[in-house]
C-alpha cells in the first residue's frame, strides 16, 4: 500500500470516529509526531538516567518476572 493510499485509509477512518477523547489522543499524536523540537530532560532526570545506567552496567538489575512478584507481594500487605 502506498502512502497516499494509507493516508486516505487513515482519513476514512479518523471521519468516522465519534469519541471526542479518542479524536483528541489522535490529534495530540500528530502533534508530538510533527514537533521538530528536541526533548529537554532536567538536571533530576538525566542524573537519574545516569544512576540506572550504571546499576544496569553493575548487574544491578531485575527481571520482569520478579518485579511483578515484588510488586504482587507489596499489594498483598495493604
Amino acid at each position: 500500500m502506498s502512502t497516499a493510499e494509507l493516508k486516505l485509509k487513515v482519513i476514512n477512518r479518523i471521519t468516522n470516529i465519534t469519541d471526542n477523547k479518542l479524536i483528541e489522543q489522535i490529534h495530540r499524536l500528530i502533534n508530538f509526531e510533527l514537533e521538530n523540537n528536541i526533548y529537554k530532560l532536567s538536571n533530576e532526570q538525566v542524573q537519574r538516567i545516569a544512576e540506572a545506567k550504571m546499576e544496569y552496567n553493575k548487574g544491578e538489575i531485575m527481571t520482569h518476572k520478579d518485579a511483578i512478584n515484588e510488586i504482587g507481594k507489596w499489594l498483598e500487605e495493604k
